[in-house]
């Protein structure tokens, strides 16, 4: 089973060619990794940490890591709704951090 560290490595390096990097709080994000991964293990796919998955893999689709609502969101907020993938204009503080919100229409939404 991969471990945060590989995910880290693995996604750092695919991610970056993407012009996305990882929130540069490691702590906060090796939290969420490891949360990718109990997903994955729970679920059977990576689904985003900080929403409620169904377990239904079609439903969750949009929430699946890196889930369509990055592009937009680190587009206008500089971050991903988790803080995961960030801008580097948002790491080093070039621009105000501000509340991201839930981009996830209110029918897909599990409470």
């Amino acid at each position: 089973m991969m471990d945060a560290e590989k995910l880290y490595t693995m996604l750092a390096e695919t991610q970056a060619a993407k012009g996305y990097v990882f929130n540069e709080d490691r702590a906060r994000t090796m939290e969420l990794l490891e949360a990718l991964l109990k997903n994955k293990e729970r679920y059977g796919y990576m689904a985003c940490p900080c929403r409620l998955a169904s377990g239904d893999r079609e439903h969750d689709k949009d929430i699946i890591c890196p889930c369509v609502y990055r592009e937009p969101d680190v587009k206008e907020y500089g971050s991903c709704y988790c803080n995961l993938y960030v801008s580097t204009a948002w790491n080093t503080g070039a621009i105000h951090r501000e509340y991201v919100p839930e981009r996830r229409p209110p029918e897909k939404i599990i409470f």
